[in-house]
């Protein structure tokens, strides 16, 4: 039985898209080559790895196992050979490849920019980033690192807290002008609130001491960003995190409301698959990371 690396790494590529194109795209190679890649790995374990039907392919019950068995053991190898390679030192050049995964609006609003310097300073590192707000399987799904919001709940990652934000009620000016600005949590069931997708209202707007009252919307979305265009245009109450909401409202497109209201307090962590040893491209993201939020200091208002 005789395999390579590139086939592995080809096969659990096309496991996590879920095609042979987007692979491809990927591992910047031609479709052929991860066809070809693909079957030899078939050949060599005598196994069907994908089921082949009018250019669709299927993973079967082989290669889920498979999958499940070999991703983590990649990763262990990567960070073996990394560590043994660089030896770990602060100063040595960072080489291969750092993938991240974060929520769409910290990462476009704030994390791009930090990625970016990081890179700068470490021009021989390829990155490899993903936003999206449900949490990805990131051993399953090849990233080293992601950046978590909210309280952690995968006792299975290794975990290190960055800062902590909070959230803001607000509203625009027009809104509270047309129709009158609540001064109580109670107030808040004769106003129209900006729902989101992946919370429902009460736990969007619950506070440490008071449930709040049943909340209607007339709008939900599932991203943060959107949500605030949706409150700046006047069109209901929202609750968003400080990352998203305070350049706003120090820009005058939003206000605060209910200022004694106490609301959640959001931890924002780095977390990663328990490798060792620690490659030396995490360990310094996550430094890095560390000091760049501090304090919550790029978006906090003075």
């Amino acid at each position: 039985m005789r395999y390579t690396l590139d086939e592995i790494e080809t096969f659990l590529t096309v496991m996590e898209l879920g095609a042979i194109t987007a692979a491809a795209a990927r591992l910047n190679l031609s479709k052929s080559v991860v066809s070809k890649r693909i079957s030899d790995l078939e050949r060599s374990l005598g196994a069907a790895l994908f089921r082949r039907n009018a250019g669709r392919i299927a993973a079967t019950e082989a290669a889920i196992r498979l999958d499940d068995r070999l991703r983590p053991a990649l990763a262990e190898l990567t960070a073996a050979t990394e560590s043994a390679a660089w030896g770990g030192a602060r100063d040595d050049p960072l080489r291969g490849t750092l993938s991240i995964a974060a929520p769409m609006s910290f990462g476009t609003l704030h994390l791009t920019p930090i990625v970016a310097r990081f890179a700068a300073a470490y021009p021989e590192l390829r990155l490899r980033m993903d936003y999206d707000d449900r949490a990805r399987d990131l051993a399953r799904e090849g990233f080293d690192i992601a950046i978590r919001i909210g309280q952690m709940r995968d006792a299975a990652l290794m975990q290190h807290k960055l800062c902590e934000d909070e959230t803001i009620p607000c509203a625009s000016p027009d809104y509270l002008v047309r129709h009158g600005r609540p001064a109580t949590l109670a107030d808040l069931s004769a106003h129209q609130v900006i729902g989101y997708h992946h919370m429902t209202n009460a736990q969007l707007w619950r506070t440490s001491k008071t449930a709040p009252p049943a909340l209607s919307n007339r709008i939900t979305l599932n991203n943060g960003e959107a949500m605030r265009d949706m409150a700046v245009n006047g069109l209901g109450l929202a609750i968003l995190p400080g990352f998203i909401a305070a350049p706003a409202i120090a820009a005058g497109r939003l206000e605060r409301i209910l200022p004694d209201l106490e609301t959640r307090r959001l931890p924002i962590t780095a977390v990663w698959p328990a490798v060792t040893p620690m490659p030396p491209k995490l360990r310094l993201f996550i430094d890095y990371l560390a000091v760049e939020l501090e304090g919550g200091r790029l978006w906090r208002q003075p």
